[in-house]
């Protein structure tokens, strides 16, 4: 007796079809699962004994034969139980309805119930490119795959339910798709809590409107922590293929609820800087991403940045330029995307009062460079803005005028961004950030005053490529909030004036 049943694997962020191919022979009674499984895999053949003995029906007694194929792919998780289960009932002649067309993933317990498993999303997705018509889903998933269309998705309790549905004594009906609600915004930190730090809060409209990377350095109690943590009221919202990406992300690391089944705000992380490079890149030896990539589409926060271990931060600078990273392992490589927007902020210095107004840095110079030399040139020069926090005055503090809120804040980044995404139209980039080297003349055109402007402040500095570069697209940007479609000299003049704080610190 043979069957076949369709089921998906999962490697990375890679899905990838599994057949599930069953022999029942005459032969000493045996249970044995090849195709490259790991021991999870193995281990099924407890649950699927127990799961069936738990459903009243007969384990053949017989030697049972599964093959997981293709069997030069590893095979990993829980997420094989119900499809080999399935396998079983068609070739022990338990089912006869055709299973042609229908996938089945979920783990099995050993009472029968069927239980959740991580990355249905890119399950499902892969089922519906590949053409079949059903997927069967542990009900605890079943509303992150509904957000695919074009595919029935049916939501299983337990193995009794699929037995009943497959011997038509009661069907079950595909769940309705889940429809995101939009964005809201309420239960975000507001700008308008901020007392003063007019100059820092407009650097940081303009990172979300382009995009941008941006330091923030500044005496403690600044407001560099309270700054940044406000960041996501004032970014635009997903597109939903941006949300179907992330989505994806968290939807292999558990991280989905089934109350929010996609990501619909930009996610906000971050991590402690205690955090190893696996876990902020990723890693592992079936590779997980790291903080990185689940921020994908959304916001890195590294606070305290200097206390960060220092090859944890040089391990970011390859990712953040090619907006991806690369993992390789024995069991194979994955590519994870991590097209972030990365907010830091640190200390001046160990005491936090190297160049304050007022308050005397006790650390001297040498402790001062070695807590700024954790920051390499390579790093920083990845930063398109860097931010001086200024201590608060008091009048700010005191003052009963009202702060503009993030609402107001995100209209001008909505309006920046609409102006991107009609500019980049039939192209891959999505802001100013990401305009590619041999688009900037195109996308940036600059009058000669500020071409001239520009030269000027080239020669002075003595900027990198990679900084003119950075400099020009923070340009564009401030040049979108102004509705301006030709960068002009004030728009240089700004830009190049959030590049200045690594000749103050690290110069020295």
């Amino acid at each position: 007796m043979f069957a076949i049943v369709s089921s998906l694997g999962l490697f990375g962020l890679n899905a990838f079809p599994v057949d599930v191919e069953i022999d029942i022979s005459r032969a000493i009674p045996q249970f044995d699962i090849v195709g490259l499984p790991d021991a999870v895999v193995r281990e099924s053949r407890e649950r699927i004994r127990a799961a069936m003995r738990a459903c009243f029906v007969k384990f053949p007694v017989a030697k049972v034969m599964v093959n997981l194929a293709p069997a030069d792919t590893k095979k990993s998780g829980s997420v094989h139980d119900m499809a080999i289960f399935m396998a079983i009932l068609k070739a022990s002649g338990e089912i006869n309805a055709p299973l042609d067309g229908c996938a089945f993933i979920g783990e099995l317990s050993l009472n029968g119930d069927i239980r959740g498993i991580n990355g249905v999303l890119p399950m499902v997705m892969l089922a519906r490119e590949k053409g079949l018509k059903a997927v069967f889903v542990p009900y605890a998933n079943a509303r992150e795959a509904s957000v695919i269309k074009g595919i029935d998705v049916y939501a299983v309790k337990n193995a009794n339910e699929l037995i009943s549905h497959f011997q038509d004594i009661h069907k079950l009906t595909p769940v309705e798709n889940y429809i995101p609600p939009e964005t809201a915004y309420d239960e975000i930190l507001d700008f308008a809590d901020v007392r003063g730090q007019q100059s820092a809060k407009k650097a940081l409209e303009i990172a979300a409107a382009g995009g941008h990377n941006a330091l923030l350095i500044g005496s403690p109690g600044s407001g560099k922590s309270m700054l940044s943590k406000r960041m996501p009221s004032i970014l635009p919202p997903l597109t939903f293929e941006e949300a179907l990406e992330t989505s994806k992300i968290h939807s292999i690391t558990g991280l989905l609820s089934a109350e929010q089944p996609i990501i619909t705000k930009r996610p906000f992380r971050s991590p402690h800087h205690t955090i190893s490079a696996a876990g902020l890149i990723g890693g592992g030896s079936i590779p997980k991403p790291g903080e990185i990539s689940i921020s994908h589409n959304g916001l890195l926060f590294l606070d305290e940045l200097a206390e960060f271990d220092k090859r944890t931060l040089e391990i970011m600078r390859q990712p953040l330029e090619d907006r991806k990273v690369s993992i390789v392992r024995a069991a194979g490589s994955v590519t994870y995307p991590c097209s972030i927007m990365l907010i830091a902020a640190m200390n001046p210095c160990p005491c936090g009062y190297y160049g304050h107004p007022t308050r005397k840095c006790i650390c001297g110079q040498k402790k001062v460079s070695d807590y700024l030399s954790k920051i390499s040139g390579p790093l920083l020069d990845r930063f398109d803005l860097h931010i001086e926090v200024a201590p608060v005055e008091f009048e700010d503090l005191s003052s009963k005028a009202n702060e503009e809120p993030s609402s107001e804040i995100r209209k001008r980044v909505i309006a920046a961004r609409n102006i991107q995404n009609q500019r980049f139209k039939g192209t891959s980039i999505t802001c100013n950030a990401l305009i590619t080297p041999d688009k900037l003349r195109d996308f940036c055109p600059m009058d000669n005053a500020a071409e001239t402007m520009f030269k000027a402040i080239f020669d002075r500095l003595g900027l990198s490529a990679r900084a003119y570069d950075r400099i020009l697209k923070v340009a564009r940007t401030i040049a979108d909030l102004n509705s301006e479609e030709v960068i002009k000299k004030q728009h240089i003049a700004a830009a190049a004036q959030y590049r200045s704080l690594d000749r103050k610190y690290w110069s020295e």
